[in-house]
């Protein structure tokens, strides 16, 4: 029989970071743990002060590191309980951390102001495109989001398919990869803004606009409809969003 090996309690296998880190790095070094799939699912991870003594930073850069985490999608921060693993983990990760740890830095309204720019040409390219049973299964993410107006969850996942319908409808593969590669931010992102405003009615009524261009195939309204709807969404967004690094600066 072989004797059973102790598994290394996760905070053990963190070594400290230099002072100077960034909220980033930290994020960073928690994540190259958790993608090693070394916690399952739902698991609770070690509190803030176990962390940074661990990572011999502070608690408020630990806190910041794990509200980008969080932003990503990759943990879960349920306030006055801990930090938890999230029970399904994008398959798109590796794309996304390049994207995602943006979100600690002041590059986060950099990164949405490109999404607008992207989102716009998409929805103009596919409204020069769209086929028949392409625009039928558009329609079949508008009509999914009409019955989930009060059920948040399920309407950010017909809203995040309805976008990721339209660039596969666009035909171009590098916006749909693109696209793809910032999946899990994006629904986390649509996730946080309708539910700080409760603004389904009104992100509906926006995503009709661009089905209906695309549907006319028109593509100057199309973008105009994806644009007002971009501008609309990313000022939910920015209210939505508190930076972490900022967060860390004022505790």
């Amino acid at each position: 029989m072989t004797p059973e090996t102790t598994q290394p309690r996760f905070e053990e296998l963190l070594r400290p970071v230099a002072r100077e880190s960034t909220v980033s790095e930290v994020a960073k070094r928690l994540l190259d743990q958790l993608a090693e799939g070394r916690l399952a699912p739902g698991t609770r991870l070690p509190s803030e002060r176990v962390l940074a003594e661990a990572l011999d930073v502070g608690r408020s850069t630990v806190r910041g590191a794990l509200s980008a985490l969080d932003i990503l999608g990759i943990i879960e921060i349920k306030p006055g309980s801990g930090s938890y693993v999230r029970q399904t983990t994008s398959d798109l990760l590796p794309q996304t951390i390049n994207w995602g740890l943006m979100l600690g830095q002041p590059r986060t309204h950099d990164l949405v102001e490109v999404r607008q720019f992207l989102e716009v040409i998409t929805a103009q390219l596919a409204a020069t495109r769209a086929l028949d049973e392409d625009i039928d299964r558009l329609e079949k993410h508008l009509r999914r989001m009409e019955e989930a107006v009060d059920d948040v969850p399920t309407f950010v996942e017909a809203d995040v398919a309805f976008h990721l319908e339209t660039a596969e409808i666009a035909r171009n593969s590098v916006l749909s990869d693109i696209l793809h590669s910032v999946r899990s931010l994006l629904q986390v992102w649509v996730a946080r803004a309708v539910r700080a405003d409760g603004t389904t009615a009104t992100t509906l009524a926006e995503h009709t606009a661009v089905f209906e261009a695309i549907r006319s195939r028109d593509p100057e309204a199309a973008g105009a409809a994806m644009r007002a709807h971009m501008d609309s969404a990313s000022g939910r967004l920015r209210r939505s969003l508190v930076s972490p690094e900022a967060g860390a600066e004022a505790s």
